[in-house]
């Protein structure tokens, strides 16, 4: 058993510990107002792009003229992963989850014969997938000195993409983010930005029914506006984790400070119990020596 002095100064340790989690659950709370709204103001911008694009690639078809950012390389046997996480931890498992859906889709496609490469971006994603995937590495791009994330980050990400898919470095491309949900559920996500998938633009009877007309051709536009499109998909993402990582931040700190709470009470009934023992044999010894004189 553990003397007065030894749980006294872990009990005063652990009342350190829980004071900083309730500050950095205050400080995630604060953050994650601004990074919700970001997310959230970027949704309908996100879904209106992808509903234009949509409708342009199903005018354009599989034409040979189709820009090759749509097409694709006509193959699907080198696959690029990008791993997006956090640059820090005590997030609870949202680098994890984010890092095992990367791992499973590696798997899936070794295992299918595929070629796997794997660029990161976070150092918690080079970190998880490195235990395992150190081999399929073929890159990182540092965000530790960003403070707060803006399309330009996203433009950087899509350039180091774009400028590999160009130089014929991989046929398919998927990100990993988490997609937030509320401050207790972030879902894992996996998106292909390369070749470009749009899902079908679910337009009413007359807007479907329209016909317009595109100056230069949809070809053209198309060209120009996918590699946009690419960047606004990573900047989606980046924004999306950005309010994941502060939710499961708030939530783990949360938890680590209502455990620290328990771990205190416990302690302090075990030190009053030990300070009560050492005190009844203190009285025990004194009577005895009296009835001995």
């Amino acid at each position: 058993m553990p003397n007065l002095k030894d749980l006294k100064n872990r009990i005063a340790s652990v009342k350190s510990t829980r004071k900083i989690t309730k500050a950095m659950q205050m400080v995630a709370a604060a953050k994650l107002r601004r990074a919700q709204d970001a997310a959230e103001m970027a949704r309908p911008y996100t879904e209106r792009f992808n509903a234009v694009m949509g409708a342009l690639a199903a005018s354009v078809g599989d034409s040979d003229s189709a820009p090759k950012l749509l097409s694709g390389t006509g193959k699907d046997d080198v696959h690029l992963l990008v791993v997006m996480t956090a640059e820090r931890g005590l997030c609870g498992g949202f680098n994890a989850n984010i890092a095992k859906l990367a791992k499973q889709k590696a798997l899936e496609l070794k295992a299918k014969g595929k070629t796997v490469k794997i660029l990161t971006v976070g150092k918690k994603g080079r970190e998880a997938m490195k235990r395992d995937f150190g081999n399929l590495s073929v890159g990182h791009i540092d965000m530790s000195d960003v403070k707060r994330v803006g399309y330009v980050d996203a433009q950087g990400i899509a350039k180091e993409i774009l400028g590999r898919f160009d130089a014929g470095e991989f046929d398919v491309a998927t990100i990993f983010y988490a997609k937030f949900v509320n401050v207790v559920s972030q879902v894992p996500t996996a998106q292909q930005v390369i070749p470009a998938s749009f899902d079908a633009p679910a337009e009413s009877t007359a807007e479907a029914s329209t016909l317009y007309d595109y100056e230069p051709d949809e070809e053209a536009i198309l060209a120009d506006l996918l590699p946009r499109g690419v960047a606004t998909q990573i900047f989606a993402a980046l924004l999306e984790n950005g309010a994941s990582e502060q939710g499961a931040r708030m939530s783990a700190m949360d938890n680590a400070t209502r455990n620290a709470g328990e771990m205190i009470d416990k302690l302090t009934i075990e030190y009053n119990r030990s300070r009560q023992a050492v005190i009844t044999n203190e009285l025990i010894e004194i009577i005895s020596g009296a009835e001995a004189l």
